[in-house]
């Protein structure tokens, strides 16, 4: 297995490792707004976390930053239940341009906070290693790869819920941020640092 290939895989696990269900939770609240015909737009909120979440990656990696990881653990669930809450005040809005901007820069910014979760962890990994920027861009197409998969299953059952089922958009909106914003309280619970 060649070290493209390895990190690309952490990336991918990294996002869709269950017992850490943040990222998935996180990744979720950003696209419950949208429908499946809006794919492009998720597409774009989605790239715009990896970006973020890439920045602090490789700052911290290069020993350019330093974090206290425990504020960082805490931070993480209060980006979630921002998202969600967010999602929350949306959900009778009609979605126009000005408020997927808005998006964007919240995905982007909270992306910087979720990388920095995890850059401990990978700068362990990488080691005394000096070149490291090959492993860092494997290791989030990766994430964004695995980013897309889940977006993409969440967006198809919401599709089949939609058009079998008839659940309003509002009322999805409403129940999966919900459900979200609740479980991001528990982590920002466990996770306090004071």
């Amino acid at each position: 297995m060649t070290d493209f290939q390895l990190y690309f895989e952490l990336g991918r696990e990294h996002i869709m490792d269950i017992t850490a269900y943040d990222h998935i939770l996180f990744v979720i609240a950003l696209c419950t707004i949208y429908q499946i015909a809006e794919w492009k737009k998720v597409l774009v909120l989605v790239t715009a976390f990896t970006i973020g979440h890439s920045l602090t990656l490789a700052l911290v990696t290069l020993d350019w930053i330093s974090v206290n990881s425990a504020v960082v653990e805490f931070l993480i669930p209060v980006t979630i239940f921002i998202t969600a809450v967010g999602n929350i005040r949306k959900r009778n809005t009609d979605f126009h341009h000005k408020a997927s901007r808005t998006n964007y820069f919240f995905a982007l910014f909270f992306g910087l906070i979720h990388g920095l979760g995890f850059s401990n962890y990978l700068k362990a990994l990488l080691g005394n290693e000096t070149e490291i920027l090959g492993q860092l861009f494997a290791f989030n197409v990766g994430l964004e790869a695995g980013q897309i998969l889940i977006v993409s299953i969440f967006m198809g059952i919401a599709a089949v819920l939609h058009f079998f089922f008839h659940i309003a958009r509002r009322d999805w909106i409403l129940a999966i941020s919900s459900a979200v914003a609740g479980i991001a309280v528990i982590l920002m619970i466990e996770t306090r640092f004071w």
